[in-house]
């Protein structure tokens, strides 16, 4: 992905039309649209092509198998237009293996969850999330996803895996993440839904957390 505007749309709506007019307001204003099973199990897969006309697309399946089932999610969702996809590290490193060599394979990137922006992600996730960024490092996946939501986390994940790999980090907005405190943590973009696709102008709203990012870049 192009770093332009550092903004990531989650759209998280169930309806294919509703999809298609949100993408096509914000497209000028987001680096990428990550898609995710809600979206995806009320239209189709398909979605993802259409979609993918308006910015690059991000499959947020959180990818967590064996390898032999990864690689047959992961070849679906890039036969299907997707640029990259999102999975799990906590199923190891033969599991995460497969799925970057098929994306390096097919030029698409590969983003691999170290913790996630909910609050029970700190039940579990954040004692292994040190180990999986390193994992993701080693195996070379292209990047990995850190909470907005806990931006000390941002900063030791980056602390961890340097300038090799790129961080998106979602929870700016409804969830009460911050993107600028984000972004000084060490992400390179921020992941933002409901407060720009729940806008009465999502253009607008796209827009202004732009305008805000590049006060802090």
């Amino acid at each position: 992905m192009q770093k332009n505007t550092r903004l990531i749309l989650a759209l998280d709506v169930l309806d294919s039309d509703e999809a298609l007019r949100i993408s096509g307001d914000v497209a000028g204003y987001v680096d990428a649209i990550k898609v995710g099973y809600p979206l995806i199990l009320a239209t189709g897969l398909g979605i993802i092509t259409e979609l993918s006309k308006y910015a690059p697309i991000i499959a947020d399946f959180k990818v967590a198998d064996i390898p032999n089932t990864n690689r047959l999610i992961c070849e679906q969702v890039f036969r299907a237009g997707a640029d990259a996809v999102i999975i799990q590290g906590f199923t190891g490193h033969d599991s995460l293996r497969t799925c970057v060599e098929l994306a390096k394979s097919s030029n698409k990137d590969v983003f691999v969850v170290t913790e996630m922006s909910h609050p029970g992600a700190l039940d579990f996730m954040q004692a292994a999330g040190e180990a999986i960024a390193k994992m993701a490092a080693d195996e070379k996946a292209s990047g990995v996803v850190a909470p907005a939501t806990r931006p000390e986390r941002v900063r030791e994940i980056r602390k961890i895996i340097g300038n090799k790999l790129t961080i998106i980090s979602p929870g700016v907005g409804a969830q009460g993440g911050s993107a600028s405190d984000a972004i000084k943590a060490g992400a390179d973009w921020v992941i933002v839904g409901r407060s720009i696709y729940q806008a009465e102008e999502p253009a607008k709203a796209a827009a202004d957390i732009v305008a805000y990012i590049k006060t802090v870049i």
